[in-house]
Protein backbone atom coordinates (compact mmCIF):
# COMPACT_ATOMS: atom_id res chain seq x y z
CA UNK A 1 0.00 0.00 0.00
CA UNK A 2 2.49 2.29 0.67
CA UNK A 3 3.33 2.43 -3.37
CA UNK A 4 -0.14 3.74 -3.81
CA UNK A 5 -0.08 6.15 -1.64
CA UNK A 6 3.08 7.10 -2.84
CA UNK A 7 1.36 7.37 -6.37
CA UNK A 8 -1.24 9.13 -5.26
CA UNK A 9 1.05 11.72 -3.36
CA UNK A 10 2.66 12.72 -6.64
CA UNK A 11 -0.74 12.56 -8.48
CA UNK A 12 -1.88 15.26 -6.29
CA UNK A 13 1.57 17.05 -6.89
CA UNK A 14 1.27 17.26 -10.57
CA UNK A 15 -1.64 19.87 -12.17
CA UNK A 16 -3.48 18.11 -15.09
CA UNK A 17 -2.73 21.98 -16.83
CA UNK A 18 0.57 22.03 -16.45
CA UNK A 19 2.39 19.37 -18.65
CA UNK A 20 5.30 17.37 -17.76
CA UNK A 21 8.60 18.77 -18.15
CA UNK A 22 10.38 15.96 -19.02
CA UNK A 23 7.20 14.57 -21.61
CA UNK A 24 7.51 17.94 -23.26
CA UNK A 25 11.46 17.82 -23.90
CA UNK A 26 10.57 14.18 -25.29
CA UNK A 27 8.19 15.72 -27.63
CA UNK A 28 10.15 18.66 -29.10
CA UNK A 29 13.34 15.71 -29.45
CA UNK A 30 10.69 13.90 -31.32
CA UNK A 31 9.18 16.69 -33.25
CA UNK A 32 13.01 17.98 -34.31
CA UNK A 33 13.75 14.57 -35.60
CA UNK A 34 10.33 14.17 -37.56
CA UNK A 35 10.54 17.53 -38.56
CA UNK A 36 14.32 16.98 -39.76
CA UNK A 37 13.20 13.73 -41.04
CA UNK A 38 10.46 15.36 -43.51
CA UNK A 39 12.82 18.28 -44.53
CA UNK A 40 15.57 16.48 -45.36
CA UNK A 41 13.89 13.05 -47.18
CA UNK A 42 10.55 13.95 -47.72
CA UNK A 43 9.81 17.26 -48.94
CA UNK A 44 12.50 17.49 -51.70
CA UNK A 45 10.84 14.01 -53.15
CA UNK A 46 7.61 16.59 -52.99
CA UNK A 47 9.48 19.18 -54.38
CA UNK A 48 10.93 17.51 -57.53
CA UNK A 49 7.93 15.69 -57.97
CA UNK A 50 5.63 18.97 -57.89
CA UNK A 51 8.70 20.19 -60.13
CA UNK A 52 8.20 17.31 -62.58
CA UNK A 53 4.69 17.62 -62.84
CA UNK A 54 4.78 21.40 -63.52
CA UNK A 55 7.24 20.65 -66.26
CA UNK A 56 5.41 18.01 -67.68
CA UNK A 57 2.16 20.15 -67.51
CA UNK A 58 4.34 23.24 -69.21
CA UNK A 59 5.60 21.08 -71.83
CA UNK A 60 2.33 19.41 -72.38
CA UNK A 61 0.92 23.27 -73.11
CA UNK A 62 3.68 24.13 -75.00
CA UNK A 63 3.29 20.82 -77.16
CA UNK A 64 -0.47 21.61 -77.34
CA UNK A 65 0.24 24.86 -78.22
CA UNK A 66 2.52 23.90 -80.96
CA UNK A 67 0.19 21.31 -82.26
CA UNK A 68 -2.75 23.99 -82.21
CA UNK A 69 -0.67 26.09 -84.56
CA UNK A 70 0.39 23.55 -86.66
CA UNK A 71 -3.76 22.31 -86.94
CA UNK A 72 -4.10 25.92 -87.85
CA UNK A 73 -2.18 25.88 -90.48
CA UNK A 74 -2.82 22.94 -91.71
CA UNK A 75 -6.14 23.82 -91.79
CA UNK A 76 -5.81 27.14 -93.47
CA UNK A 77 -3.52 25.35 -96.03
CA UNK A 78 -6.37 22.98 -96.79
CA UNK A 79 -9.05 25.54 -96.62
CA UNK A 80 -6.25 27.36 -99.26
CA UNK A 81 -6.27 24.11 -101.32
CA UNK A 82 -10.01 23.70 -101.39
CA UNK A 83 -10.79 26.97 -102.60
CA UNK A 84 -8.05 26.69 -105.44
CA UNK A 85 -10.08 23.56 -106.13
CA UNK A 86 -12.95 25.18 -106.20
CA UNK A 87 -11.57 27.44 -108.77
CA UNK A 88 -10.13 24.38 -111.16
CA UNK A 89 -13.49 23.07 -110.71
CA UNK A 90 -15.44 26.18 -111.82
CA UNK A 91 -12.81 27.20 -114.94
CA UNK A 92 -13.01 22.93 -115.93
CA UNK A 93 -16.57 23.99 -116.02
CA UNK A 94 -16.55 27.17 -117.83
CA UNK A 95 -13.80 25.24 -120.28
CA UNK A 96 -16.40 22.72 -120.86
CA UNK A 97 -19.31 24.96 -121.55
CA UNK A 98 -17.13 26.66 -123.71
CA UNK A 99 -16.23 23.17 -125.58
CA UNK A 100 -20.02 22.23 -125.60
CA UNK A 101 -21.38 25.61 -127.10
CA UNK A 102 -18.17 25.70 -129.83
CA UNK A 103 -19.14 21.40 -130.90
CA UNK A 104 -22.77 23.00 -130.95
CA UNK A 105 -22.02 25.89 -133.07
CA UNK A 106 -19.62 23.59 -135.09
CA UNK A 107 -22.42 20.46 -135.43
CA UNK A 108 -24.92 23.35 -136.56
CA UNK A 109 -22.90 24.53 -138.81
CA UNK A 110 -22.25 21.46 -140.36
CA UNK A 111 -25.86 20.45 -140.31
CA UNK A 112 -26.42 23.48 -142.24
CA UNK A 113 -23.70 23.04 -144.75
CA UNK A 114 -25.26 19.45 -145.21
CA UNK A 115 -28.44 20.80 -145.32
CA UNK A 116 -27.89 23.36 -147.97
CA UNK A 117 -25.63 20.85 -149.89
CA UNK A 118 -28.51 18.28 -150.00
CA UNK A 119 -30.96 21.04 -151.15
CA UNK A 120 -28.84 21.83 -153.81
CA UNK A 121 -28.35 18.59 -154.69
CA UNK A 122 -31.92 18.17 -155.01
CA UNK A 123 -32.50 21.24 -156.80
CA UNK A 124 -29.71 20.00 -159.50
CA UNK A 125 -31.53 16.50 -159.92
CA UNK A 126 -34.83 18.16 -159.83
CA UNK A 127 -33.47 20.91 -162.52
CA UNK A 128 -31.99 17.58 -164.11
CA UNK A 129 -35.07 15.59 -164.16
CA UNK A 130 -36.73 18.25 -165.64
CA UNK A 131 -34.92 19.14 -168.30
CA UNK A 132 -35.00 14.76 -169.22
CA UNK A 133 -38.90 15.10 -169.04
CA UNK A 134 -38.68 18.22 -171.57
CA UNK A 135 -36.92 16.70 -173.54
CA UNK A 136 -38.79 13.43 -173.55
CA UNK A 137 -42.06 15.19 -173.76
CA UNK A 138 -41.00 17.01 -176.62
CA UNK A 139 -39.67 14.07 -178.34
CA UNK A 140 -43.15 12.39 -177.74
CA UNK A 141 -45.09 15.51 -178.12
CA UNK A 142 -43.12 15.56 -181.76
CA UNK A 143 -43.97 12.12 -182.67
CA UNK A 144 -47.54 12.61 -182.19
CA UNK A 145 -47.66 16.14 -183.54
CA UNK A 146 -45.76 14.68 -186.95
CA UNK A 147 -48.15 11.48 -187.04
CA UNK A 148 -51.31 13.46 -186.41
CA UNK A 149 -49.72 15.70 -188.98
CA UNK A 150 -49.15 13.47 -191.35
CA UNK A 151 -53.00 11.94 -191.00
CA UNK A 152 -54.08 15.48 -191.24
CA UNK A 153 -52.09 16.33 -194.32
CA UNK A 154 -52.19 13.04 -195.84
CA UNK A 155 -48.72 12.96 -196.50
CA UNK A 156 -45.94 10.93 -194.77
CA UNK A 157 -44.22 13.15 -192.53
CA UNK A 158 -41.10 10.15 -191.94
CA UNK A 159 -38.16 12.04 -192.93
CA UNK A 160 -36.42 12.71 -189.70
CA UNK A 161 -35.34 16.41 -190.56
CA UNK A 162 -38.26 17.29 -192.16
CA UNK A 163 -39.84 15.85 -188.74
CA UNK A 164 -37.45 18.05 -186.49
CA UNK A 165 -37.85 21.04 -188.66
CA UNK A 166 -42.03 20.93 -187.90
CA UNK A 167 -41.73 19.67 -184.26
CA UNK A 168 -39.43 22.84 -183.23
CA UNK A 169 -41.78 25.08 -185.37
CA UNK A 170 -44.55 24.06 -183.51
CA UNK A 171 -43.35 24.27 -180.29
CA UNK A 172 -41.79 27.71 -181.09
CA UNK A 173 -45.03 28.68 -181.61
CA UNK A 174 -46.93 26.85 -178.32
CA UNK A 175 -44.33 28.54 -176.19
CA UNK A 176 -44.80 32.03 -177.95
CA UNK A 177 -48.45 31.76 -177.36
CA UNK A 178 -48.04 30.60 -173.67
CA UNK A 179 -45.78 33.10 -173.68
CA UNK A 180 -48.49 36.18 -174.60
CA UNK A 181 -51.37 34.08 -172.39
CA UNK A 182 -48.92 34.75 -169.36
CA UNK A 183 -47.96 38.27 -170.30
CA UNK A 184 -52.25 38.99 -170.37
CA UNK A 185 -52.24 37.43 -167.47
CA UNK A 186 -50.24 39.95 -165.21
Amino acid sequence: MDQFVLAAAEAEEHSPLMPILSEVVLALIVFGILFFIVRSKIVPMFEKAYAERTAAIEGGLQAAETKQAEADAKMAELEKQLGDARHEAARIREDAREQGAAIIAEMREQAQTEAARIVDHAHTQIEAERQQAVTSLRAEVGSLATSLAGRIVGESLDDDARQARVVERFLTDLEAQQGQSNAGAN
